[in-house]
């Protein structure tokens, strides 16, 4: 198949599958007589294998580690599961960072009066003036 039907299949653009085949994640698509890249089912598991990883937020090497795990039949499990829970306890920790800036920021909204005045608790807080959640 031709790379508007591996894209449409494995959910990624042409110009992502392209890029993979770049950078060395995926290899590259053989050419058929005409010098078109030709997709074989493998190669678009392949695909719609890095899109799901992408999909749950891994990164290129990422990837490209739980790929080389994919295509490994002599792989043990743990090692995947292990990655996987990084990922995990790297997102909880984004995730908890960013609650605690949307305290923040819900703190200094409610510490605005949001009137017609000049003052303003918001503007004092990024001054680092008093009052401020720091």
């Amino acid at each position: 198949m031709n790379i508007s039907e591996a894209a449409r299949r494995s959910g990624l653009s042409s110009k992502t599958i392209r890029y993979y085949e770049e950078i060395g994640l995926v290899p590259p698509a053989r050419r058929g007589a005409n010098g078109y890249r030709q997709y074989e089912t493998e190669a678009v598991e392949q695909l719609q294998f890095l899109a799901r990883a992408r999909e749950v937020g891994f990164d290129l090497d990422e990837c490209r580690q739980l790929l080389a795990l994919h295509r490994d039949s002599g792989r043990q499990s743990r090692h995947a599961r292990a990655l996987v829970l990084e990922k995990s306890a790297d997102l909880q920790q984004r995730i908890d960072s960013l609650q605690a800036m949307q305290r923040v920021l819900q703190d200094m909204a409610d510490r605005c009066h949001g009137d017609e005045g000049p003052e303003c608790a918001i503007l004092d807080d990024l001054a680092g003036g008093k009052g401020g959640a720091q």
